[in-house]
């Protein structure tokens, strides 16, 4: 999979569809579930790119309206031509680009971050909105509140999407859009941004890709439960790569910088092990390395990101540096 990224990226224009179109679809009903029983809204083929847009968290569209119920509404489902379950779909997000000039936040910090008698101050019913500026221009966002100390606070604009997903197992039900697993979800990772490419295991056919909660802003762990949550404009495409070329257990990621795996589960420990495995088990097929010759890479060069706190479970990234990899023969 070490080409992966290139491939996608190439054969988005030569599929055996025919020539790749560009495909515009304008949302007029949002999801809260990664379901496989929602109708889709629209078929993909592989190679076509798709140009679309998302309201934010709580339903409000790129002008500010409300147009839909709260809940990490979705944009989607998109049926993927081609796509069975056991195939891998890769998702490359070719533009990720903010709409509107404002983004909302909450004055609180979640459960697991802090001691609770720290927290409850700001926990929950107590928690205070804040809206914050968006100003594209400068390329900066601004808190739009009084505090004497963050007069002058300013954190650069890094737009990506916080959810990303394929329909989840019938063993995970019908997960609503705050929840994480093997099929992407509630990811809130910093690195969901244009470029990058995600590999989703596919489980029902077609896939029926969902996507949403767009953010301005995260620090990792989405400590206050929301991020500067806004409205996007995306474009994507995809490409099925079928079970006998790859198999995968978790979501995959890859950019230009960093090959990425991802896993949740109920505690960081176990997250944190599978998240690792994933990323072994790559550099294991990709260069051929035995267990005794991955200590030394992962070893050396492992990076770790904790995208979410605030949900259900926590996630995990495992990271490598592309350039740490070109010293390796395979």
């Amino acid at each position: 999979m070490k080409n992966l990224l290139t491939i996608v990226l190439i054969f988005s224009t030569l599929t055996t569809f025919g020539q790749p179109k560009r495909i515009e679809y304008k949302p007029t009903v949002y999801y809260r579930n990664f379901s496989h029983k929602t109708a889709p809204v629209l078929r993909v083929t592989p190679g076509d790119t798709l140009v679309s847009e998302t309201v934010d968290a709580v339903g409000f569209d790129k002008t500010g309206t409300s147009v839909t119920e709260r809940g990490n509404p979705q944009t989607g489902p998109f049926y993927i031509e081609g796509a069975m379950p056991g195939d891998v779909l890769a998702i490359t997000l070719t533009r990720v680009e903010l709409n509107r000039d404002y983004a909302t936040t909450l004055e609180q910090f979640v459960k697991r971050s802090l001691p609770f008698e720290v927290i409850k101050p700001v926990f929950a019913r107590n928690a205070r909105l804040v809206k914050w500026t968006l100003d594209k221009e400068a390329g900066y966002a601004y808190p739009q509140i009084t505090h004497e100390h963050l007069t002058n606070f300013k954190v650069p604009l890094t737009p990506f999407m916080g959810c990303v997903a394929v329909a989840a197992p019938l063993k995970d039900k019908e997960p609503e859009t705050y929840f994480t697993g093997q099929f992407g979800g509630n990811m809130d990772f910093y690195k969901v941004a244009q470029g990058v490419t995600i590999y989703l295991p596919v489980f029902h056919e077609g896939a029926l890709l969902y996507i949403g909660d767009a953010h301005a802003v995260q620090g990792d762990g989405e400590i206050t439960g929301d991020a500067l949550e806004t409205s996007m404009d995306f474009s994507l495409v995809t490409k099925v790569i079928k079970s006998t070329e790859l198999k995968l257990d978790f979501p995959r990621l890859e950019d230009s910088e960093h090959i990425m795996a991802m896993a949740t589960h109920d505690t960081l420990e176990e997250a944190l092990k599978l998240a690792t495995l994933g990323l072994l088990e790559w550099v294991q097929k990709d260069y051929s390395l035995a267990l005794n010759e991955a200590t030394q890479v992962l070893g050396t060069s492992i990076e770790y990101r904790i995208p979410t706190l605030a949900g259900p479970k926590v996630a995990i990234v495992a990271m490598l540096k592309k350039d740490r990899l070109k010293g390796l023969t395979k």
